[in-house]
């Protein structure tokens, strides 16, 4: 907006004088969109009363998130649009699963405001290499194991 501002002065200024108007051009004061001095502060502080409000545990933090686009990065900084590419976030509902690391939350916390962050709930445990076949994440974000029935010939083809 001041930029704009600076331009309508100046071409009041030149309606003023007909005259030098012809021989001085107008000059137009344009900034970037986007800078990192213009990203409030609070955006970077820790908010560990949130844990209250989205219903975590801060004594037993989940150790798995899933993390899934929701909106577009069309138009945003070029950082931002660097975040989602380090985390795979390239194509929109697609859910990735990242451990919940310092340096993963950093970045999740740049691109906070694009993402939608859930817990990975796993209702029955750690499914073990067989029964990861199985397996699917539903839209809870819980990872849901298929048991699959096993016949008796080739359980003892397996022994």
């Amino acid at each position: 907006m001041a930029g704009l501002g600076r331009v309508l002065m100046s071409v009041t200024a030149l309606a003023k004088n007909q005259s030098e108007a012809i021989s001085r051009p107008v000059y137009m004061v344009c900034r970037s969109k986007f800078t990192r001095s213009r990203i409030p502060p609070q955006v970077f502080e820790e908010r560990s009363k949130e844990h209250e409000l989205y219903g975590g545990d801060p004594e037993q933090p989940h150790k798995l998130h899933i993390v899934t686009r929701v909106k577009s990065t069309k138009g945003r900084p070029y950082w931002e649009k660097k975040v989602v590419k380090s985390l795979g976030l390239l194509k929109s509902h697609e859910p990735r699963v990242h451990k919940n690391t310092p340096s993963v939350n950093n970045q999740l916390k740049i691109i906070k405001h694009l993402v939608r962050i859930q817990p990975l709930k796993l209702p029955s445990g750690l499914p073990s290499e067989e029964e990861m076949a199985g397996s699917y994440l539903n839209s809870k974000g819980e990872l849901v194991v298929n048991h699959l029935q096993m016949s008796a010939a080739q359980k003892t083809m397996d022994s």
